[in-house]
């Protein structure tokens, strides 16, 4: 795999933002949001698993059409659809584990296996996997499917070790963050910067789900009690606070170039 070296030419063009503190801060959020979203959704609003299911799987399609048609990064659209994608990621694993009794080491080794396939794929046919790049439409799709798939794969991960290997929702977040913590010491002492990000960002969404569970649950289940209403509606805050400075910063960047 391709390391994550400067910026192309075609850089200005780059559908996806770049990997900043910023990034990953809202990438994590996002995941949290996935979970706790999804669960007030259809516990708490009384929406149900199906209904939840389809209005979001509908949001979603129509986010990424949105996104798709775009010709630049726009990061209120771009992080829209994180957002909806980690809720219909967790929506697709609760399904399985839930609604159709499928174990969450199967559906996590399934997962996994469906990972690896788009990323073979992807390089196969465009020989590397830099989010650097994602101008086209072919990679932008191939770019989305892996990101799906990241969601739902993390989400299977994280329930794994927290409900079947009964980690806990303070050890599973802990050990994520571990494991997270380790991924960007490998980077920083040279590793392959494309095989790391990925690592990364699949390990933050367990991570965030785990980080979700801990803050929402009761305390007599080893959360602290928040709620998801309350958890979900802070880090949407600052999500869209985040959004709004990377919205604001692009919008700068664009008038600047006409000016030139």
């Amino acid at each position: 795999m391709n390391t994550l070296t400067m910026p192309s030419t075609s850089n200005w063009l780059n559908k996806v933002p770049e990997v900043t503190l910023s990034f990953w801060v809202i990438k994590i959020m996002s995941t949290t949001v996935g979970e706790t979203g999804a669960d007030f959704l259809a516990v708490n609003a009384g929406f149900g698993q199906s209904m939840t299911r389809t209005v979001m799987g509908a949001l979603l399609a129509v986010a990424l059409i949105i996104q798709l048609r775009t010709r630049r990064y726009t990061p209120w659209i771009y992080w829209l659809s994180v957002v909806l994608v980690s809720v219909v990621g967790t929506q697709i694993t609760d399904l399985l584990t839930d609604g159709l009794g499928v174990s969450l080491y199967v559906s996590t080794s399934a997962f996994a296996v469906a990972l690896a396939g788009i990323f073979a794929v992807w390089y196969w046919v465009e020989r590397t996997l830099s989010i650097h790049e994602i101008f086209t439409r072919r990679r932008e799709l191939f770019y989305w499917s892996a990101i799906l798939c990241t969601f739902a794969l993390g989400t299977a991960a994280g329930d794994l070790a927290t409900e079947a290997i009964a980690l806990g929702f303070t050890w599973g977040a802990m050990s994520f963050g571990i494991l997270i913590a380790i991924t960007y010491a490998v980077w920083r002492m040279g590793g392959n910067a494309v095989l790391t990000f990925w690592i990364g960002y699949i390990l933050t969404r367990p991570f965030g789900a785990a980080l979700g569970d801990l803050l929402t649950q009761a305390k007599a289940y080893g959360g602290l009690g928040m709620g998801a209403m309350w958890t979900s509606a802070l880090f949407l805050t600052v999500i869209v606070m985040l959004v709004a400075v990377a919205q604001f910063s692009v919008g700068n960047s664009m008038n600047a170039q006409a000016v030139e």
